[in-house]
């Protein structure tokens, strides 16, 4: 039985997911598209459901890519039950998208999520009622707390087996009503090859048709005179296009569903009141913004640094007893050297600074910050030349580049995309945050690490005012939906710090084992030399040794290979020992900027296409090596009037 979960942004959809699915899940993509969606099997009173968790949208009218997909899948015969989550707390938001669903015609259950805060705002829902005038069942829930999920989901089970049709509302307007019938019964004397209900198809035809159009195998001119027709006829009967009067149908009487069943009373003001008051202030929300990341970034590295000196020295005290074991200089010894290196490069410098920065962004994420980070920061975005939906793929790509670029698709303009995604890359990820606090902040002090970040946020803002320059665009504002706070579980942490930090266990690790294995060989049969020539060019215009050549070509792997590489390219233990301050600088800033790892070259391929890979990877060449060079120059400038850093 395929399940699939939908609702609007910001309903608690992931929560519920992740809550039943523990964080197990697996990413795909709609056929022949870059829209994903995530899947995961659970198991409900003995028996298997798969749960499809799609992308969040506010309606069906497929007016991007995604939701158009997200129509087409819940279209098809391979959904046996939809589950719609409601913000409780936005019942009339929630019920448009609800009565949209129910005109597919497929088993739907309610679930009307975030009881406890519209309880907050002095809501009450008369959940009985609403079932009663929806005609499909409607169950409370609170998935952030796991209240109500049980018998939810049993529900769901039930309404799968029994294959439960439902009816969609009629509209009030019965002239409408009357063209989609007129319409459907013609539809059926078609031979279309559609999935489609026939009534469900009438509207989607009147609203969005060219996509499904383009699907119909026969009768395709006669389908479009017939759609035209009737759509000539709303426009005369009404003096609008069928999706302004659907739309106007549906807002309608989702006001009239919430105002039946839902009473208001005196909202208490709570801490959460009190908290948007300073937090979304135009002034001290950004004094507030800015001793959050301060605290955030200071955590993380007083935590990493605690960490990786001891175990270091630990694995430095191994690797010298090893040649003991196996006789030194000899081949075995070698190899397992470069799995030693490989090992301690994770456990003692990449795992101790992203573990707790991947806590710290978890907590960030659910507790409900970030999306109000998001509306501090709109200001900047539009002052880049951005879009205020630019935010979204910037805050991602501090986790990870690759779904900050994949992000980029929620922008309608192609000039945006490539925008953003050229700016996104720029962001210093988890990987490149394993090199910012394990060099810098170690070696430096957490100062000159938070520097880097501002400068990094300077280029970044510079770099999209230049290339935004001569597009004289005007770009719309920010409409961002603030969610209410909440106080997540350890569990639900936890867990999400593993599910992102397994991307560097599962797939990294044992290409920084193998790469250090590879480093060891590499300088016994004196080759590292030949690939260190390759890339000579820019480590002398950096003033950097020849030997970091090859962790910098490794980086192009996984970003934290570079760093972990380069202790061992370096044949010392304490890198302060080869590489002068001023040196150190220079490295992390051009690691910072310079060619993305490989699976982000594969999303911006698949993102937007091959040409602009190239362009986007060489503008990233030439941006690390300008920057580098600035910063350099910075810290020659500093030193040389006696300040010391």
């Amino acid at each position: 039985m395929r399940v699939a979960l939908i609702g609007q942004p910001n309903c608690g959809k992931s929560t519920l997911f992740n809550q039943v699915a523990g964080y197990k899940a697996d990413t795909g993509n709609f056929p022949g598209t870059t829209v994903t969606f995530t899947e995961s099997s659970v198991r409900v009173i003995g028996e298997k459901i798969d749960l499809v968790d799609l992308p969040g949208t506010y309606s069906l009218t497929a007016s991007n890519l995604a939701e158009k997909e997200v129509i087409r899948y819940l279209s098809s015969n391979r959904v046996d039950v939809i589950l719609n989550l409601v913000d409780a707390s936005h019942l009339r938001q929630g019920l448009e998208l609800t009565l949209e669903l129910l005109e597919l015609g497929k088993p739907l259950i309610v679930a009307l999520n975030m009881m406890d805060e519209a309880a907050r705002m002095g809501i009450t829902i008369d959940g009985p009622q609403l079932e009663s005038l929806l005609g499909v069942p409607v169950l409370p829930l609170i998935a952030s707390k796991g209240r109500g999920i049980k018998p939810l989901f049993t529900s769901v089970l039930d309404r799968g087996r029994n294959g439960t049709l439902v009816r969609r509302i009629p509209y009030q307007n019965q002239d409408l009503d009357d063209i989609i019938l007129s319409l459907s019964k013609e539809l059926q004397e078609m031979d279309l090859n559609l999935d489609w209900e026939w009534e469900a198809l009438a509207i989607r035809l009147l609203e969005e048709g060219d996509d499904l159009l383009s699907e119909a195998e026969s009768g395709d001119l006669v389908l479009r005179r017939t759609i035209e027709k009737y759509i000539q006829q709303v426009i005369q009967q009404h003096g609008k296009t069928p999706t302004w009067i659907f739309s106007e149908e549906r807002h309608a009487h989702a006001q009239e569903l919430a105002d039946r069943v839902s009473t208001l009373g005196e909202e208490r003001v709570t801490w959460q009141t009190r908290a948007d008051d300073l937090l979304l202030h135009p002034f001290w929300g950004y004094v507030v913004m800015l001793g959050i990341l301060l605290v955030f970034f200071q955590v993380v590295y007083l935590t990493g640094s605690a960490i990786e000196g001891p175990l270091i020295s630990l694995f430095d005290g191994m690797i010298a007893k090893l040649g003991g074991f196996t006789g030194q200089g000899s081949l075995i010894t070698d190899i397992l050297t470069g799995i030693l290196q490989g090992i301690s490069g994770g456990v003692a410098i990449v795992l101790p600074y992203l573990t707790p920065f991947l806590l710290g962004m978890g907590f960030l994420e659910d507790v409900g910050y970030l999306p109000r980070l998001a509306f501090l920061m709109d200001s900047l975005m539009q002052r880049m030349g951005l879009h205020g939906k630019a935010i979204v793929p910037f805050i991602l790509g501090y986790g990870c580049n690759v779904p900050a670029v994949m992000a980029t698709r929620t922008l309608e303009d192609r000039r945006d995309r490539f925008l953003v995604a050229t700016l996104s890359i720029m962001v210093p990820c988890a990987a490149r945050i394993a090199v910012i606090f394990g060099l810098i902040a170690f070696y430096l002090g957490s100062w000159i690490a938070l520097l880097i970040y501002v400068f990094n946020i300077i280029v970044i803002a510079l770099t999209g005012r230049i290339m935004s320059w001569r597009i004289l665009k005007e770009n719309p504002g920010l409409i961002l939906e603030i969610p209410p706070y909440r106080m997540p579980t350890l569990r639900t942490t936890f867990l999400k710090t593993w599910f992102r930090a397994k991307e560097f266990v599962i797939e990294a690790w044992p290409l920084l084992i193998a790469g250090s294995i590879f480093l060891e060989l590499a300088n016994r049969y004196k080759f590292a030399d030949i690939l260190n020539l390759l890339t000579r060019p820019f480590t002398w215009l950096l003033g950097l040794p020849s030997a970091v050549g090859l962790p910098l070509i490794f980086g192009v792997l996984r970003k934290e290979l570079s760093l972990i590489m380069l202790r061992q390219a370096l044949n010392v233990t304490d890198i302060s020992q080869a590489l002068t301050p001023e040196q150190m600088i220079t490295f992390t800033i051009f690691v910072v900027f310079y060619i993305p790892c490989l699976a982000t070259l594969a999303a911006l391929r698949k993102e937007l296409n091959t040409r602009d890979m190239f362009i986007i990877a060489t503008l990233s060449v030439v941006i690390a090596m300008v920057t580098a060079l600035i910063g350099r120059g910075l810290v020659i400038l500093v030193t040389s009037i006696g300040v010391i850093i």
